[in-house]
């Protein structure tokens, strides 16, 4: 039985689907972008078929910029749930408050290095950076969320 390249797509949506919407909502805070954006990957990787070398990679690499383009089209980032922010005993929802107050792409790093474990140099090429500031924005994305959250570096 030959194995179809949608049929690979749709276990990689199975296998990997999830974790990359779950990341896309993070970077985003809003549940639509995250749909819209993890749904048109998805869709256009289906559109380039055998012509995708790595399709994961690139599929993780167009959500981010399908959902970077549609929070700059609306020039904000929506917070995962505004009446709910610091202090709201949840940390999972107090994580995506602060994730809010982070720039976009100090937001992306942080999202794709510590959540989606990838290397520095792959968020560079996922968000179209270099690595030396990708290693900047997750300096400077931590040190804020260490303050936004109130921990301390020990």
């Amino acid at each position: 039985m030959k194995v179809t390249f949608e049929h690979g797509l749709e276990l990689l949506y199975r296998e990997h689907g999830g974790r990359l919407w779950r990341a896309v909502m993070a970077f985003a805070g809003d549940r639509e972008v995250a749909n819209d954006a993890v749904a048109e990957a998805f869709a256009q990787a289906l559109r380039r078929g055998d012509e995708l070398r790595d399709p994961l990679a690139w599929v993780w690499k167009a959500a981010f910029r399908i959902a970077a383009g549609e929070l700059k089209e609306r020039g904000r980032f929506s917070e995962a749930s505004p009446e709910r922010a610091y202090e709201s005993g949840e940390p999972l929802m107090d994580l995506l408050a602060a994730l809010g107050k982070l720039s976009a792409k100090q937001r992306a790093a942080v999202v794709l290095h510590h959540y989606a474990g990838y290397p520095v140099a792959e968020v560079a090429d996922i968000v179209g950076s270099t690595a030396g500031a990708v290693k900047v924005h997750l300096m400077r994305a931590r040190a804020k969320l260490r303050d936004l959250l109130g921990e301390s570096d020990g």
